[in-house]
C-alpha cells in the first residue's frame, strides 16, 4: 500500500468549486468518450451515512478494453472497465476504484475542501496514516502536463477569466491569490502482487497527479462557462451530458435521483469525483519560455523473467488516490 496527500489550490471559492467540479467532470468525460470507450454512468442517488449524513451516491464503469496493449487484450475479457464509487457529502467525498480482473488492486481516495492556501496539516487527522505519508502539492499553472493533454486556451500561465477577472496566474500566485480553495485529497494506491507492488504502486501515483492536476486546471480554465449557473443548471447540464457520454460508449442513460435535503451550511448534495483519463486528441504543443516540473512518465519497466528491459504501458486512465511498500 502506498498513500500520499495531494493539495490542489485554485482561485475559487469552496462555494464555486461546488458548481465548478460538477460542470468540469462532465464535460471532460464527453471529451474523453468514444464507441465503446469511456465512462457510463450507472447509478446517481441520493445517499445517507450514519457517520457523514446526507449526500449523493454514484457509480460509474470506465470502459478500458482499446486502450490496453495488444496482448493484454487477448487475455483479457472483451468488456474490460474499472469500477467507481463515489459518495459525496461536500465538501467531503471519498472514492473508490476497483477492478474485477484485478481483485488485488484498488484505489481509495478521500477528498476535503477548505478557503485556504493548502495550510491545513491537520486536515486528514481522523484518517489513520503514517507520519511520513508525503504531502505533494500540485501548481495548476505551473506543473508539466502531458504533451498530449496540451491546450493553449487551458494554459494558466496566460488565461484570464472575462467574467470574474481572475488570472493570469504569476509562478507566487499561491501567496497572492484572492479567493483561494485548496483541495486535499489523501490517496492510497493497492497492488498486492508479489515482486511489483512497489513499483506499480509508484507508477499509478505519479498518472493520478497528472490526472489531478489536468482536472483541476481545466475547473478555472472553463470558468466563463459554469460560475453564472445555478445547482439546478449544473444539474440539467450533468444529465444531458450524461446522456451523451453513455450514447457516445453506446450504453442507456441512468435516472438520477437527486436529493432535495441540503447538506449542512453548504447547499444541495452533489455527486463529483475526479474524472479518469482516457486518451485525448492532439493538442497543440506546449509553450517552452516558462518553466515547468516534470509529469508522469510515459512506460513503466517491469521485471520480465524471459526478456530483460520488457516494458509494458499503462493507459493513462487510473488516477486518484502508505506508508508501507511491501513487495
Amino acid at each position: 500500500m502506498l498513500m500520499k496527500e495531494y493539495r490542489i489550490c485554485m482561485p475559487l471559492t469552496v462555494e464555486e468549486y461546488r458548481i465548478g467540479q460538477l460542470y468540469m467532470i462532465s464535460k471532460h468525460s464527453l471529451e474523453q468518450s468514444e464507441r465503446g470507450e469511456g465512462v457510463e454512468v450507472v447509478q446517481n442517488e441520493p445517499y445517507e451515512d450514519p457517520t457523514h449524513g446526507v449526500g449523493q451516491f454514484t457509480e460509474k464503469r470506465v470502459y478500458l478494453n482499446n486502450k490496453l496493449p495488444s496482448w493484454a487484450r487477448a487475455v483479457v475479457p472483451k468488456i474490460f472497465y474499472v469500477t467507481e464509487k463515489a459518495w459525496n457529502y461536500y465538501p467531503h467525498t471519498i472514492t473508490e476504484y476497483t477492478c474485477s480482473f484485478l481483485p488485488k488492486f484498488s484505489i481509495h481516495i478521500e477528498t476535503k475542501y477548505e478557503d485556504n492556501k493548502g495550510s491545513n496539516d491537520n486536515i486528514f487527522d481522523n484518517i489513520e496514516r503514517d507520519d511520513t505519508t508525503e504531502v505533494c502539492f500540485v501548481d495548476i499553472a505551473y506543473d508539466e502536463i502531458p504533451e498530449r493533454h496540451y491546450k493553449e486556451s487551458e494554459d494558466l500561465r496566460y488565461f484570464k477569466s472575462e467574467k470574474t477577472s481572475r488570472g493570469i496566474l504569476k509562478e507566487d500566485w499561491r501567496d497572492t491569490q484572492d479567493p483561494i480553495m485548496c483541495s486535499y485529497k489523501l490517496v492510497t494506491v493497492k497492488f498486492e502482487v508479489w515482486g511489483l507492488q512497489t513499483r506499480v504502486e509508484q507508477f499509478v501515483h505519479k498518472i493520478i497527479r497528472d490526472v489531478l492536476l489536468l482536472g483541476h486546471r481545466q475547473a478555472f480554465a472553463w470558468v466563463d462557462e459554469w460560475i453564472d449557473m445555478t445547482m439546478e443548471e449544473v444539474r440539467e447540464y450533468e444529465r444531458v451530458t450524461q446522456e451523451a457520454t453513455n450514447k457516445k460508449i453506446g450504453s442507456f442513460p441512468p435516472a438520477i435521483t437527486i436529493s432535495n435535503t441540503p447538506l449542512a451550511s453548504c447547499g444541495p448534495s452533489s455527486a463529483p469525483s475526479t474524472p479518469l483519463s482516457t486518451e485525448a486528441p492532439d493538442f497543440l504543443p506546449a509553450p517552452k519560455d516558462l518553466p515547468r516540473k516534470k509529469s508522469a512518465p510515459e512506460t513503466l519497466t517491469l521485471p520480465d523473467t524471459g526478456r530483460r528491459g520488457s516494458s509494458y504501458r499503462l493507459p493513462n486512465l487510473f488516477f486518484w488516490p502508505g506508508s508501507g511498500q511491501n513487495e
